[in-house]
């Protein structure tokens, strides 16, 4: 994506900051307010992930069961559905949404109205956070009376698992849509994407129920590594340190390039 500078300023540096400050503060009101007018941000991001918690959930009894370690199968997959919802914001939203901005030339109007460098990186990152924020808890308040939801076994793994993963994904998502063309191309490459991801990684059949070579496809996706970062800790089968710092690793080298993109 071709870059913008931001107009010179260095002839009134005191006002630098205050500038930068407001530029993302009125970028992130303006995010928010368009974002409950995306229909495919409300069906991808809100409805679908609840949609089919609900349908998979139920489709494996609620006793607990050996090919889900043990667990509750429906609490098996309420932990799960939570990276689906990252998942969805990262592979479909943002590209679609930023890729639509290119098309229609809406960044090079950011970068000739003299927002500041980064303004729009930290815009797109919050607004991100904030669907998967918004999704998430929809998804388990309407699990809570439908499945229940399970005990946290682990209180600083959980909450770690969620927050590397969300930036890890809304960076990607950022990437993927500096990179496509069209915001039709970034929908069906997001699509693409998560669809595998999602029956592979997520919220798909239970590993003991896959191939071999199915569970080998599996077994390094970032969306595969990032449910177990979450689910294993969560339900208290296993630490899944290895997952999580995996996860980290992914998620830095993805925002330090993310973070070259997107510069207006």
């Amino acid at each position: 994506m071709t870059t913008f500078a931001a107009p010179s300023v260095t002839d009134r540096p005191v006002a630098v900051a205050p500038k930068a400050r407001s530029s993302v503060n009125r970028l992130i009101r303006a995010e928010l307010r368009l974002l409950r007018r995306d229909p495919l941000t409300l069906t991808f991001v809100f409805a679908f992930p609840v949609v089919t918690m609900l349908i998979i959930g139920g489709s494996f009894g609620t006793k607990p069961d050996h090919g889900f370690a043990d667990q509750n199968p429906a609490h098996w997959y309420v932990a799960s559905y939570l990276t689906v919802v990252i998942a969805a914001t990262g592979l479909i939203m943002m590209p679609v949404h930023i890729a639509s901005y290119r098309e229609r030339g809406v960044l090079r109007r950011f970068a000739a109205a003299g927002f500041s460098r980064w303004s729009f990186a930290i815009a797109e990152l919050v607004l991100g956070l904030v669907a998967i924020v918004l999704s998430g808890v929809l998804l388990l308040v309407i699990a809570a009376p439908t499945y229940g939801i399970p005990s946290v076994g682990s209180w600083w793994r959980v909450p770690a698992g969620i927050g590397v993963g969300s930036v890890g994904f809304v960076a990607l998502g950022v990437l993927l849509g500096t990179l496509l063309p069209s915001a039709r191309s970034a929908q069906a490459v997001g699509l693409l994407l998560f669809f595998p991801s999602f029956l592979l990684g997520a919220g798909g059949p239970p590993p003991h129920v896959m191939g071999s070579a199915l569970r080998a496809i599996a077994r390094p996706l970032p969306l595969t590594l990032m449910t177990q970062s979450i689910r294993e800790p969560w339900l208290g089968i296993d630490a899944a340190t290895g997952s999580l710092v995996a996860v980290l690793g992914l998620t830095v080298v993805v925002v330090m390039i993310a973070a070259r993109r997107v510069r207006l």
